[in-house]
């Protein structure tokens, strides 16, 4: 069988979408590349949207697999049955974040993708929800593969970067970081909820109060977190690591956290926090959208809407060592039941079977 995908984010993403193109294809690769062969098209734009169902017909292609919410417009004249994978419809649910012409750009292309996909793949059944309610897509045409996570995450630790030292952890990867720190990880943006976080952080008392360790980068919504941590006189409480890319050191990071932050507002999945349960670190996420699934039913989940229920959650984690390590083990068998590679690489090749031509 030959797949054809839209790797524009696999080359030229080096986060969420790039991530899950990776994982996804390197995972198909390894486990079934002995019956498949997959084609990485690295289109220039226009290509891309207009012509690339075409070509990748006449290349023998027997499924085409838009890797991120985007299918070519002519992929439906190419002839050849196409599946496109929906992260999310965060234009739609949470607007605000969105310029109106992106917004429209974004129904234009990912809403069109959806309507003529032959087959739709969504990363949880919040966002399979999502794509029913805003596109009318049918049920019968959607399949529920969770987003996969990079197989560097259920390694056991070989090296000291792995261990839960403080010591260590300061030398491998932040020369700042204290023993006492929690993590957050994604985008600095309004969905992700960091001022509640600082506010939740900030109802702490100072001599049980931790380090707050923020690995992403953002603008706008960064600048104003930023004015109201100096405002506040918290900075000695917050740390924002914006160059943190490769898997090893975040890998590294979660294991070494006293706990996961993750209140964010929306999501399509919420890799982050399975990523931190691999690590058996406890997870405090909202009851809302995808992260109850991606959390499991141990984690704290709490009204990302509330800093006090944060806080409330956040003490309980911070001063109570046995819940911790509960929630932590708990965690992390959740994830390894749901969300294993070769689980989910099944689910998906099993599904190219049904939909693929034969040539």
């Amino acid at each position: 069988m030959k797949v054809a995908y839209d790797a524009k984010r696999y080359y030229h993403n080096r986060t969420g979408l790039g991530n899950y193109s990776r994982t996804l294809v390197g995972d198909m690769q390894r486990l079934y590349g002995e019956e498949m062969d997959a084609v990485l098209y690295d289109a220039g734009a226009l290509e891309r949207t207009f012509s690339l169902g075409r070509r990748a017909n006449e290349e023998g292609c027997e499924l085409f697999h838009g890797l991120s919410n985007e299918l070519p417009r002519d992929i439906v004249k190419a002839g050849i049955p196409s599946i496109v994978t929906m992260h999310d419809v965060a234009w739609r649910t949470f607007p605000d974040m969105y310029k109106p012409w992106d917004r429209a750009i974004y129904d234009w292309k990912y809403g069109w993708s959806a309507k003529h996909a032959t087959h739709v793949v969504c990363i949880s059944e919040s966002t399979k929800r999502d794509v029913m309610r805003y596109y009318n897509i049918p049920e019968e045409r959607i399949s529920v593969i969770y987003q996969p996570v990079g197989s560097l995450f259920y390694e056991k630790d070989e090296t000291s970067c792995g261990l839960r030292n403080a010591d260590v952890t300061k030398r491998c990867f932040a020369p700042t970081i204290t023993e006492n720190y929690v993590l957050t990880v994604g985008s600095i943006n309004s969905r992700k909820n960091l001022m509640g976080m600082v506010k939740a952080l900030e109802m702490i008392p100072e001599k049980e109060r931790p380090l707050l360790m923020v690995v992403g980068n953002g603008r706008e919504y960064r600048q104003k977190v930023e004015e109201y941590i100096d405002q506040r006189g918290l900075r000695q409480w917050v740390q924002i690591e914006s160059n943190i890319h490769d898997a090893e050191t975040l890998k590294g990071l979660y294991a070494n956290a006293l706990c996961m932050l993750y209140p964010s507002f929306y999501e399509g999945f919420g890799l982050p926090v399975v990523e931190a349960s691999l690590q058996r670190c406890p997870v405090i996420t909202s009851n809302v959208s995808s992260l109850p699934e991606a959390a499991g039913p141990d984690a704290l989940q709490v009204d990302p809407s509330k800093p006090e229920a944060i806080a409330e959650a956040l003490h309980l984690l911070l001063t109570n060592k046995e819940e911790r390590k509960s929630r932590g083990e708990a965690g992390w068998r959740y994830a390894m039941e749901h969300f294993r590679p070769e689980v989910l690489t099944k689910k998906m090749f099993e599904l190219y079977e049904r939909t693929a031509i034969k040539r």
